[in-house]
């Protein structure tokens, strides 16, 4: 955040494209979430909070206090599953009571933790971990999807500069394939070996015993252990149930929701079909292009998220470290 903007990657050029994107107020943050110019648990919680923070501000050039709570209304509604918006926007709302200053201090204040957290997964994770580990992600789970870092391929990133040799099988996630053209374009970045398999390829790789590990992030977690995570992420976890591979889920406390009591609870963001419809990427000449890739004139259904229930779950790794995907282990993990 520098004066009253807040710099973001925009997510939705990657990886033909490498732009900042600038949001100027609280308006254009709520475009940046809702669009997924930024995306992912922790980065769209980062957002959240300077939103709310930019709220502030404008109510005290303007002399009009409703826009705080308009602003905090509108920022809430931009993707209703994700937990750590909420989170975010609650601790900023709190901390403006007080001055703006002290709202803009607790929005950085969270973005801080937000890469400490970051650290301390990874850190965990990486034990996980064993020389010669092939490992299978839904999603993108790094640093573009939070401050630095990230959930899900933070171990990956810890075990790769501990001199392991590992290997990582990238699902596609359709329908807007953040695994494809996120996930690969760090792993790229961060040269590590790893290839981008379809969707539906999972269950072939786990069946020939090719996968020894599964870790994603989420966006919501139940006070019982269940996950809300981007679609297929529970196809995934039964699949390698089937198969034996250790499924774990990767997320800091503050994706956890203590007033859910199951995944059933969680509400699922139903998005617009077009996403199904088109793809966009580059031709063979480089040119930016936008296809559609379906039947012409059928319908279409987009749940963003699907909920893994918590006996597919091997265990969820932490800031504070591993625990099982329980309600008894939750509790104490706040406790």
């Amino acid at each position: 955040m520098e004066g009253s903007s807040v710099f973001m990657i925009e997510q939705n050029l990657l990886p033909f494209e490498f732009k900042i994107y600038e949001a100027k107020n609280w308006k254009d943050c709520c475009f940046a979430i809702k669009s997924m110019i930024t995306r992912g648990a922790g980065a769209i919680g980062a957002t959240a909070g300077f939103a709310m923070a930019q709220a502030y501000l404008e109510a005290t050039t303007t002399k009009n206090q409703g826009i705080i709570f308009i602003a905090k209304k509108e920022i809430e509604a931009t993707r209703p599953t994700a937990r750590n918006l909420f989170y975010a926007v609650d601790r900023v709302f709190k901390a403006g009571q007080t001055s703006p200053e002290n709202a803009i201090a607790e929005a950085q204040k969270m973005a801080d933790e937000n890469i400490e957290e970051a650290k301390l997964i990874g850190k965990y994770g990486n034990d996980l971990i064993s020389d010669g580990f092939r490992i299978e992600t839904h999603c993108n789970a790094g640093w573009l999807g939070f401050v630095d870092y990230g959930s899900a391929l933070s171990p990956i990133y810890f075990a790769k500069e501990a001199g392991k040799n590992i290997f990582v099988y990238v699902d596609e996630t359709r329908p807007r394939s953040q695994g494809a053209r996120l996930t690969a374009w760090e792993l790229q970045n961060e040269e590590i070996p790893h290839a981008i398999i379809p969707d539906n390829a999972g269950a072939y790789y786990m069946s020939k015993g090719d996968v020894d590990l599964m870790i994603v992030g989420a966006d919501r977690i139940a006070a019982n252990g269940d996950v809300a995570n981007k679609i297929g992420t529970l196809e995934k976890a039964v699949v390698a149930r089937e198969f034996g591979v250790p499924f774990y889920v990767a997320a800091p406390l503050s994706t956890f929701d203590m007033n859910s009591s199951t995944g059933k609870n969680i509400i699922i963001e139903q998005r617009n079909q077009d996403e199904i419809f088109f793809q966009s990427g580059l031709d063979s000449n480089g040119n930016k292009v936008k296809i559609q890739v379906t039947n012409p004139g059928s319908e279409a259904l987009n749940p963003a998220f699907d909920v893994t229930p918590a006996k597919y779950i091997k265990g969820i790794i932490t800031e504070k470290g591993i625990i099982s995907a329980d309600a008894e282990s939750i509790k104490k993990l706040f406790e």
